[in-house]
C-alpha cells in the first residue's frame, strides 16, 4: 500500500520560513513524480511544485518561483518543500502526491494525474 506522510507544517509569521517533508513508502515503481499541492479554504487546490524522481526536473508554479525549492532524497524517497519568505497567502493545506502515470515535471501538473495522496499539512502565515 502506497503511503504518503507529510510533516512539517505550522504557523509561521511573514517573511519566515517552514520546511514541508513528504515520506513515501509502500511502492515499487521505478518511474515517479511527487507534486505538492495547496488548498486555502473556499479556493481550489493548486499545484505548488513538483519533482520528478525520474530526471529530477522540477516545476513550480508563478506565484512561489524564487521562494519556494523543492528537493528529493532518492534513498529516503522523501521530497522536501523549502519555504521561505512566506506571505499571507501561502496560507493553506498542503498535501503532497505521487504520479507513476506523468513522472516528469516539464509542465504544469494537474491532480487528477495523482493516484495517491497524503492526509495534508496546515500552513499558516500570520502575525
Amino acid at each position: 500500500e502506497v503511503q504518503l506522510v507529510e510533516s512539517g507544517g505550522g504557523l509561521v509569521q511573514p517573511g519566515g520560513s517552514l520546511r514541508l517533508s513528504c515520506a513515501a513508502s509502500g511502492f515499487t515503481f521505478d518511474d515517479y513524480a511527487i507534486s505538492w499541492f495547496r488548498q486555502a479554504p473556499g479556493k481550489e487546490r493548486e499545484v505548488v511544485s513538483c519533482i520528478s524522481f525520474s530526471d529530477d526536473t522540477t516545476y513550480y508554479t508563478d506565484s512561489v518561483k524564487g521562494r519556494f525549492t523543492i528537493a528529493n532524497d532518492n534513498a529516503k524517497n522523501t521530497v522536501y518543500l523549502q519555504m521561505n519568505s512566506l506571505k499571507p497567502e501561502d496560507t493553506a493545506a498542503y498535501y503532497c502526491a505521487l504520479s507513476s502515470t506523468h513522472s516528469l515535471c516539464w509542465s504544469r501538473p494537474f491532480s487528477y494525474q495523482y493516484d495517491y495522496w497524503g492526509q495534508g499539512t496546515q500552513v499558516t502565515v500570520s502575525s
